[in-house]
This record gives structure tokens, C-alpha cells and sequence, in this order.
């Protein structure tokens, strides 16, 4: 994973209410184990004809949308099943930050294990984004604000711990490895 500090992006929204994770990505692309290319099933069928064809009138598929690393999403963004696939599916699509009014709760805790940040925000500040399509932000997760164009700050909470694993770049499992010395060091002790 790659450590979140401080990043700007231009925003893409998608602000429809209560996306479950089926929509974010299909049960039929959860049989893969690697987190790699997963990303092309991201909305899928949302994004594409019956034929595999790009539909050109879904958000993703626009021009508009390359690039961006911020995803506005409606409320209630993420509900569902507890797939882990969807947060890797949004990471490896190239989003690392998903804003909303609200989040559910397990997928912004799968959001948090994998490398995305998500990112509750209040209406009037979501209202603005969604007015300015394409804005570009500032998101902080080292001093927790997002800051919008027109010098909008608003904060945001974060778990400390998970805080400091997006920091640094690791995941659970990374954070406990990083300590094996400290942990060799005790289990040697009398």
C-alpha cells in the first residue's frame, strides 16, 4: 500500500444513495485472491453494456474522470455484504479517498485495512462538491481536513490506529512485522 500524507486530485461524484458493495463490484469477480486488476470490474455493471462495451454516459468511462483519486459518493455509501473486494476494487481502480455523508460501517473499516480512506464530510460541504464537478481538493489525513478550491476546510475522524497505518503505508499484518524485534526481544527475556 502506499502511505496517504497529503494529496490533491481533482474530485469525480457518483452521488447515488446506498451503493452496496454487490454494485461496487459484482459477486461473479470475487473469486480472485490478488488485488491486482480488480479494479477493471469496479462498477461494472454500471459501466459496461451486455457486450463488455463501455457505457459512455457512466461517470468512470468520461473523460473527465481520469485520474481522479477522490470519489464523491452518495450516502450510505458501501452498504451490503462485507466484501473486502470492493475497497480493493475502488484502490485498484486508482482512488485512494471516498467522501460522503455517510459510510457503512464495515466497508469504511475495509476502506481503512486496505489503503483507502474514507472520508465523512457534512451536507454543506458535500453539496459544494457535488456543485463544482471535477473540483480539485486537498485531502490531509496527517492533519485530517479535506479542503476543497475555494479554501473550504473541513475535518474528518480517523481511528488513530488505522491513522497510522494508511501514514505509514501498512497494513495490519505489516504493522505486526515491523515489530518482531521487539517482540523477539520479550519473548527472550527471563
Amino acid at each position: 500500500m502506499e502511505p496517504i500524507r497529503t494529496f490533491q486530485s481533482k474530485t469525480v461524484a457518483l452521488p447515488i444513495e446506498n451503493v452496496d458493495t454487490d454494485q461496487i463490484i459484482p459477486a461473479r469477480f470475487l473469486k480472485v485472491t490478488s488485488k491486482v486488476g480488480i479494479g477493471a470490474h469496479l462498477f461494472s455493471d454500471w459501466r459496461y453494456d451486455a457486450a463488455g462495451n463501455p457505457k459512455p454516459d457512466f461517470i468512470l468511462n468520461r473523460s473527465e474522470a481520469k485520474d481522479a483519486r477522490v470519489l464523491v459518493a452518495g450516502d450510505n455509501f458501501g452498504c451490503g455484504s462485507s466484501r473486502e473486494h470492493a475497497p480493493w476494487a475502488l484502490y485498484d481502480y486508482g482512488f485512494r479517498a471516498i467522501v460522503s455523508t455517510s459510510i457503512a460501517d464495515i466497508f469504511r473499516s475495509n476502506s481503512l485495512k486496505n489503503g483507502l480512506l474514507p472520508i465523512v464530510v457534512g451536507v454543506d460541504v458535500y453539496k459544494r462538491l457535488l456543485a463544482t464537478p471535477g473540483m480539485l481538493v486537498t485531502v490531509s489525513l496527517e492533519d485530517q481536513t479535506l479542503t476543497l478550491a475555494d479554501g473550504t476546510s473541513a475535518k474528518f475522524p480517523i481511528d488513530p490506529f488505522a491513522r497510522y497505518c494508511l501514514l505509514n503505508g501498512q497494513d495490519e499484518l505489516d504493522f505486526l512485522l515491523a515489530q518482531d524485534s521487539d517482540i523477539a526481544r520479550f519473548e527472550a527475556a527471563p
